[in-house]
């Protein structure tokens, strides 16, 4: 009696696709003896289990070039027969066959068997409550020989882990070993820098002044068997940020392609972000729901899929943005040795078998986060009879907006408020972003001279263009125009002193009393410039004595 030989090359060359191996299958020998059983191994981080569905059962040896032979197909059981059927004759199989044989044969013709069917296969044998066998990833077991449709359980898979399209494989004569393909999305996080108008992992940011925040989302290559797809963008701000302004400012993005930028929307360097789409991005605001829970809250996008026009597209991939304003607080951590961090994680679906209706359907990436940073200048006016504090200045401070600071340390966008100095001759500008103030004297205290004009303090970050916000180093400098001086630059704290030197009434400019030249608040430079200053005195007296030759008639 002749045995039917069944030769699957296309279908194994779908499966080197999926799990990295190519077997091909040749005729049989005459000496082949087919085993009853078969040793197979998952591997790889896909899942930590998998059901393994038998399609077919077989006659299985091992032929030449590691490939292998089945024979005598059959259903594994009626079960699996009645489910399998309408799938294969719902994608194109002839309603006349039906055989084991004939819908083996068919799924290798033309590469049928897709990664888009092999999930509707699974999708209807879980429906049919047939058997199925548990796989522990990374341990053999052993199982009847045939072929095999194995599945990730959705139960198992954690955290940075996604379930892929099921995998066929032949299972008999030597062991296999098949290692899924993962592919899992990721999410980044960045903060609008309005200095640089580039989205980086961390800013500096005044008090109440848009701030904006940007999630980016990328969704692998290659997701073919999933019918829908959406992500949830969960996102927990600092004490320090206030979210009133996230659920109306939420701006929602997506691109086909897991390949290319994030730049959804423009960014300006007035530190705003702007709402109408790049070319290639589609607002899907419309579609998105957004859920804000004190200092949390999640982004639930609406199908994918459909948003990117069909499965054609999504299959390369796709990246979504979200952006929001969220500014700084009165409760913000000054300085950076907290910062005030913003967190954000992606959830997505499980598998393409998981209910996405829900949150029990989706797994999740690690978290990544950006950060913003204040600081905070205090301003001194003092007399250079001394260096003593000096009440009763009249100043006006204007930042790089065109505001003025007003006497409660608020901001005046029409630009009339002025500070004045008290008892201690210090006016603090608090809470603020790097940049130039313009300061100029309106008043001076009684019996000194104001300064005419404008002078700039400066104040710098460095540092904060970063990969990670771990990474980031930030220094922070303070530059000054005479007659303000610069004093000091604490970057733990934000903390940055200056000083405004008056001039006693009547008394002529001198080098002591304007700080002639920028200062960083380094006391070194200080010194540096005394150096050269009495440099230049032993150079006078060292022409004068040499014109005297020595003499001290003259």
């Amino acid at each position: 009696m002749n045995k039917k030989v069944c030769s699957f090359p296309i279908l194994f060359a779908l499966l080197a696709l999926l799990i990295g191996t190519c077997a091909v299958v040749f005729p049989a020998s005459a000496q082949a003896v087919p085993t009853s059983a078969g040793s197979i191994t998952v591997r790889g981080t896909v899942a930590r289990s998998y059901d393994a569905y038998q399609i077919f059962s077989a006659n299985v040896v091992d032929g030449d070039s590691d490939a292998k032979i089945a024979t005598d197909l059959a259903w594994a059981s009626d079960a699996v027969r009645d489910a399998a059927l309408p799938v294969l004759h719902s994608a194109g199989m002839p309603n006349s066959q039906a055989t084991a044989q004939e819908a083996a044969e068919w799924l290798n013709t033309d590469s049928h068997l897709t990664s888009a069917l092999s999930a509707q296969l699974a999708r209807s044998l879980q429906n049919s409550g047939a058997v199925f066998e548990a796989l522990k990833a990374g341990t053999a077991a052993e199982l009847p020989c045939g072929y095999w449709l194995i599945v990730a359980d959705d139960d198992a898979i954690a955290q940075n882990e996604a379930g892929t399209a099921p995998i066929m494989v032949l299972v008999g004569g030597g062991a296999v070993t098949v290692k899924p393909k993962a592919a899992t999305p990721k999410v980044s996080k960045h903060v609008l820098e309005d200095g640089t108008a580039a989205w980086q992992k961390a800013a500096d940011a005044t008090v109440g002044d848009d701030l904006y925040w940007r999630l980016s989302a990328t969704v692998p290559a290659g997701l073919s068997a999933y019918d829908t797809y959406a992500v949830q963008l969960v996102d927990t701000m600092s004490a320090g940020l206030d979210p009133s302004k996230v659920a109306e400012s939420m701006r929602v993005y997506v691109a086909a392609g897991a390949e290319g930028g994030f730049d959804a929307v423009p960014a300006g360097k007035d530190g705003r972000a702007g709402t109408e789409p790049a070319k290639g991005w589609t607002d899907i605001t419309a579609q998105c729901v957004v859920s804000v829970e004190g200092s949390s809250f999640t982004v639930r996008t609406g199908d994918l899929i459909a948003a990117l026009c069909g499965a054609d597209a999504f299959t390369a991939g796709a990246r979504v943005v979200a952006v929001y304003n969220a500014p700084l607080n009165s409760a913000c951590n000054h300085g950076i040795a907290k910062g005030n961090p913003n967190e954000v994680y992606l959830r997505y679906p499980r598998s393409p078998f998981a209910d996405q209706s829900g949150d029990a359907g989706f797994t999740r990436t690690p978290s990544d986060d950006a950060c913003a940073y204040t600081w905070d200048l205090a301003l001194t006016k003092r007399g250079s009879d001394g260096d003593k504090p000096l009440a009763g200045a009249v100043l006006s401070i204007t930042d790089d907006r065109g505001r003025t600071l007003a006497a409660d340390g608020a901001w005046d966008a029409e630009g009339k408020a002025t500070v004045t100095t008290g008892d201690d001759g210090r006016v603090t500008v608090s809470c603020v972003d790097s940049g130039k103030l313009e300061v100029r004297e309106l008043k001076a205290p009684k019996g000194y001279t104001a300064f005419e004009g404008t002078r700039s303090v400066t104040v710098k970050a460095e540092g904060l263009d970063v990969d990670q916000v771990a990474a980031a180093k930030p220094k922070l400098a303070i530059t000054a125009e005479s007659p303000l001086r610069a004093d000091s630059a604490d970057g733990s704290t934000g903390s940055l002193e200056a000083s405004l030197i008056n001039t006693p009434t009547g008394t002529p400019p001198s080098i002591t009393t304007g700080g002639f030249m920028p200062s960083t608040g380094d006391m070194a430079m200080y010194a540096a410039a005394a150096a050269a200053v009495a440099g230049a005195a032993l150079i006078v007296v060292a022409l004068l004595v040499k014109r005297g030759g020595g003499s001290h008639k003259e």
